[in-house]
């Protein structure tokens, strides 16, 4: 199996596909629209490269120069690429730029470090119990008051961050350090995971747009007409709409058109 594939670069020269040899333990899982490594040869130095499988066939013109794809890293859905292509060709633009605007945001980056990634932060514990603590602070060996402050409110609040404690107690990031440095707290680095999607719930907000009842003004009602009239009578017509910049002339008046068409 062969996959024509996609370079990621910007540069015009690569806009174009590159034959690459899908490897026996990758057929079946590489597919039209799969994220790969390959090798890649940009002047006297060869590197990984990532690309797109834009195509798969099952002959070359090259099957002596024929190199294996590396590895599969993502998979975009088929509609993704022809949307993908039609763009570059109506928009004269590079088609792994196009492709790129499939991708989840925070993973377009083409260098791993540089997306999206689990976020470390720093929490706060007792690092001693709280028996212990009140102890100490009965017998006078915590006298300060900042300090008794921030470990009242830690007993309550384990986990919180020092930024967190910072702002609850009104104290500053010294007395915590001091607390630390002499056994009361202990700092435990956490790990967030990070999804640029959370909270979005991608089929209710299709939903709320396809059920989205629009009102035009009567300067967008008469546009309106003036453009359903031409497409009703199968005429090629080109308008001009007047507005602001950022009043979304063409997505306001043409989604209208689709939703009451």
């Amino acid at each position: 199996m062969i996959a024509e594939v996609i370079i990621n670069r910007s540069a015009k020269k690569l806009n174009r596909t590159f034959d690459y040899h899908v490897p026996k333990e990758l057929e079946g899982l590489i597919l039209l629209g799969s994220n790969v490594l390959i090798p890649f040869r940009n002047g006297k130095a060869e590197k990984i490269a990532e690309g797109f499988v834009v195509r798969l066939k099952e002959k070359t013109n090259f099957e002596s120069k024929l190199k294996d794809i590396i590895k599969l890293e993502e998979q975009l859905k088929d509609e993704q690429i022809d949307l993908a292509k039609w763009m570059a060709k109506r928009y004269f633009s590079n088609v792994s730029d196009c492709i790129k605007l499939m991708l989840t945001p925070g993973t377009r980056a083409k260098e791993k470090e540089n997306r999206i990634q689990d976020k470390k932060i720093k929490c706060l514990y007792l690092a001693k119990t709280i028996e212990e603590i009140e102890f100490e602070i009965e017998t006078g060996k915590i006298k300060l008051e900042k300090q008794k402050k921030i470990l009242d409110f830690i007993r309550d609040n384990e986990g919180a961050t020092i930024s967190e404690v910072e702002m609850f107690t009104d104290c500053s990031r010294s007395n915590i350090q001091t607390l630390c440095k002499n056994g009361y707290l202990e700092i435990i680095e956490e790990k967030i995971e990070r999804n640029p999607l959370n909270n979005k719930d991608i089929e209710e907000i299709k939903k709320k747009e396809q059920t989205k009842k629009l009102t035009l003004t009567e300067e967008q009602y008469v546009a309106y007409k003036k453009v359903e009239k031409c497409l009703e009578e199968n005429k090629y017509k080109t308008f001009l709409l007047y507005g602001i910049t950022g009043s979304r002339k063409n997505r306001n008046l043409f989604t209208t058109y689709t939703k009451i068409s």
